[in-house]
């Protein structure tokens, strides 16, 4: 309530000063953001100042005092929306006994709420996953802490799909033009039918090995122990520090070809540690 009218207070100051209502809207939103009224309110405050309004406060309502919006009514629609997020103002105007009016003017102005879609996320966590998380980022931090070269002995690897293209240059595509002709066009270019599994392992200092699966290949188990096989020996020609000390890690993600026994026993028998990887 105080955060409504601090805002009423900033739509009289634009009035006065001759602000019109878009610029009016535009600085209410630019100073409360996601907390700032609706348009639709501001106009109408705006508009009541306009017509000569003095005071910020609502005005009381004639009739019998309203007894729809007291603690314990408010509490119980607390307590129904924290039950359940998606629940509807028609929902809780009829489970609580009220109006649905009272009901959205809890929402917004008691409760301070507003309803809002969810957004896409990658994956949602379970919150073991998230204690997980956690542990392995503050894993990471005691061996950097630790260790100031920690970060320079890990490897890591991934595999993706790479696109073929046949691009057209800058200095090939340019063209003569008389000064009122339009300037020429050409499309962005798309992903063609071309592609190829491209798996790369890099470290602090760059690229140590990456190669091309043939056409057809799938990333199995099989594949990818002679994939590490190649990236053993990438590792002792170009970081032969690494090697003779046996002093690096393998960091790549969870997928099942790079968790399953075969590789699992690959690396217990070349002793290659790896870094955990949060879920």
């Amino acid at each position: 309530m105080t955060e409504r009218l601090e805002q009423r207070y900033c739509i009289k100051f634009c009035q006065k000063l001759g602000d019109s209502q878009v610029e009016t809207i535009r600085k209410i939103q630019t100073a409360f953001g996601d907390d700032a009224m609706g348009i639709t309110q501001i106009k109408e405050w705006y508009n009541r100042f306009k017509d000569g309004r003095t005071t910020v406060e609502r005005e009381p309502r004639s009739g019998r005092p309203s007894i729809c919006r007291n603690d314990q009514v408010i509490a119980k629609v607390n307590t129904m929306v924290m039950r359940g997020r998606r629940v509807t103002i028609r929902e809780i105007a009829e489970e609580v006994g009220i109006s649905t009016f009272s009901a959205h003017s809890i929402m917004i102005e008691d409760l301070a709420m507003k309803r809002v879609a969810a957004k896409f996320v990658p994956k949602l966590l379970t919150a073991e996953q998230k204690e997980l998380h956690v542990e392995v980022s503050q894993d990471m931090l005691d061996s950097t802490n630790g260790d100031p070269d920690f970060m320079s002995t890990i490897i890591t690897g991934d595999e993706s799909w790479v696109y073929g293209y046949d691009p057209e240059t800058k200095s090939q595509s340019s063209q003569w033009k008389h000064s009122t002709s339009p300037r020429p066009k050409k499309a962005r270019q798309v992903h063609s039918n071309v592609k190829v599994m491209l798996t790369v392992f890099f470290d602090s200092r760059g690229v140590v090995h990456y190669e091309y699966a043939p056409q057809g290949q799938t990333i199995t188990k099989e594949y990818y122990r002679d994939v590490l096989r190649r990236l053993c020996d990438a590792v002792r020609c170009k970081r032969p520090e690494l090697w003779s000390t046996g002093n690096w890690r393998l960091h790549h993600d969870n997928a099942p070809t790079h968790s399953s026994h075969l590789i699992q026993t690959l690396l217990a028998k070349n002793q290659t540690p790896e870094v955990q990887q949060a879920p």
